[in-house]
């Protein structure tokens, strides 16, 4: 709550999906925090599906408002960024016009991620209102540039993405790899001084007591099948949307690669045929072999490729023998996520030069360890507990298998696992995320003093511009490709 004789702020949140990834994660607990630090916060955005959404938008003390989501997500198939544009331009008019005509007050703050073109709209039709953008990662780099017609499609809006981006009057970044991605991308802005702070995405951290009842609970509440497939050895599990550049073949390949090492070690069969896989042994607490992998994460059925690589990976898994040792979850729910993570030895994160990726995070609050390619974000979030929270490697299937097998001890794991969570508790609690964020839009609005915020970035609270000196400590995973 605000402190006695502390101003409270009118914050509005402009994203274009508001959907199950991990930059929605990231904004949803953004708002979530910034109306527990007493501020008013509604959420905008061109796609809002109550059913297939974070809990926190129903319960977080915050209103969910859509618009410009009669305008298609692509034409044809392409056209994406584009389309993305035009989407989340009709929002923020939206939003200018609610203030215009009087139905909402004006708002202090615009807080802005993944489309940067909303910002001078914001800043034009809202003069009085500093705009925040927080940059995942530039996304000129995310699209894949394979014929002259989409190089010369993508040469207006990455020039736009550049300009708009500089009319932030702060931008936040989630990691100190993607500020020096930025720094390398946008070379104008950085000639210009502007110089991003880091803000880490934060995960709740939950209760002792919560993570004791998932533990026994998951037998009961998740699907009775799915329950006995888990109970029938030590699971492992891997996190993320059905997206091609998630890496999610390399767990597939990495579980062959471990049962190979079983099958030499021991004489044993095929995968499908291990002792043990007759749901005798615990998940997560299982000490005899049987390995098994259960792949769950973002799916949506309007996007092509989660529809396509979805279909990919069950392909992939029946050319490795692995049929009856992976089981799919598409798509999950909270309470789903919970005891998935409660059922499991340890987590795969398999991207690689990950953005940030609030999945290690989520693993390690949950008493955890996981295995994670050695790049990108992970390095900054499991790095400094490497093999002792959670191992780095090198992303080959041979590299994560044997990892894997050093959380096939059980004790081994839930040591790690407790390391792992005390380092989460100690750097990436919401808490602390939302105090530097709550500096941060002080700042820019000029009521506050500052106190917490990191000196990097472009801000214009106060009429002060700041720059350099190091980053903030405290930080979701990327936006999506465009």
């Amino acid at each position: 709550m605000l402190p006695p004789g502390t101003a409270s702020l009118r914050i509005a949140f402009i994203h274009p999906d508001l959907g199950l990834g991990g930059a929605e994660r990231l904004v949803v607990d953004a708002a979530a925090e910034l109306v527990r630090s007493g501020h008013h916060v509604d959420m905008y955005t061109a796609y809002y599906d109550p059913k297939r959404c974070f809990e926190e938008t129903k319960t977080g003390g915050f209103a969910v408002r859509t618009a410009g989501g009669w305008f298609p997500r692509h034409i044809a198939g392409r056209m994406l960024a584009l389309c993305a544009y035009v989407r989340c331009v009709l929002v923020a008019v939206h939003i200018a016009w609610r203030c215009y005509m009087g139905t909402t007050e004006r708002y202090d703050v615009v807080v802005a991620d993944q489309v940067a073109v909303v910002m001078p709209i914001v800043k034009w039709l809202m003069p009085t209102a500093k705009v925040l953008f927080y940059c995942h990662f530039p996304d000129l780099l995310l699209t894949k540039r394979e014929s002259t017609l989409k190089r010369l499609y993508r040469v207006p809006l990455d020039h736009l993405e550049e300009v708009s981006t500089g009319a932030a009057d702060l931008i936040l970044v989630n990691s100190n790899y993607t500020r020096g991605v930025f720094a390398q991308t946008f070379r104008r802005l950085a000639a210009r001084g502007i110089n991003p702070s880091v803000l880490y995405p934060a995960v709740p951290i939950p209760l002792a007591v919560e993570l004791n009842g998932a533990d026994t609970a998951w037998r009961d509440e998740l699907d009775p099948e799915l329950a006995e497939f888990i109970a029938g050895g030590t699971t492992f599990l891997s996190i993320n949307r059905f997206e091609r550049k998630k890496g999610i073949g390399l767990a597939l390949e990495a579980l062959h690669e471990l049962l190979l090492m079983r099958s030499k070690e021991a004489g044993t069969g095929p995968a499908g045929k291990q002792p043990g896989a007759d749901g005798k042994a615990s998940g997560a607490g299982s000490s005899g072999w049987a390995p098994r992998l259960v792949v769950a994460g973002g799916y949506d059925p309007r996007v092509a490729e989660n529809v396509e690589h979805l279909a990919e990976l069950r392909r992939a898994a029946a050319e490795l023998d692995l049929r009856h040792v992976v089981w799919f979850v598409p798509s999950f729910t909270d309470r789903q996520r919970t005891l998935l993570l409660a059922a499991c030895r340890g987590v795969l994160y398999t991207p690689q030069h990950e953005h940030f990726g609030i999945v290690p995070l989520e693993a390690m609050a949950a008493s955890r360890p996981v295995v994670a390619a050695n790049s990108g974000g992970p390095v900054e979030s499991v790095g400094p507990v490497d093999g002792t929270g959670g191992f780095l490697a090198e992303p080959t299937p041979a590299a994560f298998a044997a990892a894997m097998r050093e959380l096939m001890n059980p004790k081994k794991a839930e040591a790690m696992g407790c390391a792992a969570r005390a380092h989460v508790e100690g750097a990436f609690s919401r808490r602390a995320f939302g105090g530097q964020l709550d500096a941060y839009v002080r700042q820019l609005a000029g009521k506050g003093t500052g106190k917490g915020v990191g000196p990097h970035g472009r801000a214009k609270a106060a009429g002060a511009r700041q720059a350099g000196g190091p980053a903030t400590k405290d930080g979701a995973d990327k936006g999506k490709e465009l």
